[in-house]
């Protein structure tokens, strides 16, 4: 795949709504991020916030900052955005830390809350590293989380119960893997999103991932330096192949095309 300039990945984003005008609306965002300043632990994704984020004024500044949704609070209904900017800018980060982890030939942790959209995103990744030396970890059989059973999938992490594979937000998962390779076998690196990204950063462990706009948690676990990189973007568009684009820049921005 021809791997586009930043102008015109920027372009790409926004007419394929993977930033822009996005589809989740402004009272959804609003709602999540009231949760998360309630201590809703659903919308911390595995990330311990104490009692730092108790005003729905502060996550919404945040947002505004990291992730370029309408700053007004007077904004409730109707359209809300990711500013494609930062979505790029954010991608250029990632690349960095893929960089670093290809140069060490690190051992890399792949997951996704979002197997429906994500999947590939990672495992394409996945593969780059592998190419230049390093240590995809395979996960252990057997194991457990929230009812369901954590497997691997194109060298990703997923979530799958009843022979679904499921979207979750929960940090469990992550926990179960952590647990089960212990100190040996944990990764320098773990590449993912939603609450497997989260309990990542928040065991010690260098995090990078994606998040949606109705997702604050992990933003703000940039924002506290808990996640190493959090890229803004919508996590679940129409078209999974949507993502190549983007894939294929990072790829290229880390020296792994």
């Amino acid at each position: 795949m021809p791997i586009l300039s930043r102008a015109a990945l920027v372009e790409h984003l926004v007419r394929t709504r993977i930033a822009g005008d996005v589809a989740t609306p402004r009272d959804n965002n609003l709602a999540h991020y009231r949760r998360l300043a309630n201590g809703d632990r659903h919308y911390w994704f595995g990330l311990e916030l104490g009692d730092r984020w108790t005003d729905e004024q502060d996550v919404l500044a945040v947002m505004a900052e990291r992730c370029g949704v309408v700053d007004d609070p007077a904004h409730r209904v109707g359209q809300d955005t990711i500013d494609p900017e930062l979505t790029v800018d954010g991608l250029d980060r990632l690349a960095a830390r893929l960089r670093k982890a290809a140069a060490g030939r690190e051992r890399v942790l792949f997951a996704t809350g979002h197997p429906g959209s994500l999947v590939d995103v990672h495992s394409r990744i996945a593969g780059a590293l592998r190419a230049r030396g390093c240590d995809v970890v395979r996960i252990p059989g057997g194991l457990v989380a929230d009812e369901g059973y954590v497997v691997q999938f194109a060298d990703v992490a997923v979530f799958e119960r009843g022979a679904t594979l499921w979207h979750t937000h929960s940090p469990e998962p992550m926990n179960a893997i952590l647990d089960a390779l212990g100190e040996d076998g944990r990764p320098d690196l773990v590449v993912a999103d939603h609450g497997w990204a989260g309990r990542a950063g928040q065991r010690g462990i260098d995090s990078v991932g994606y998040a949606d706009c109705n997702d604050p948690a992990l933003f703000i676990g940039e924002q506290e330096g808990t996640m190493q990189v959090t890229v803004p973007l919508d996590d679940h568009v129409v078209d999974p192949r949507f993502y190549e684009p983007m894939t294929a820049y990072t790829l290229a921005a880390a020296g792994l095309a």
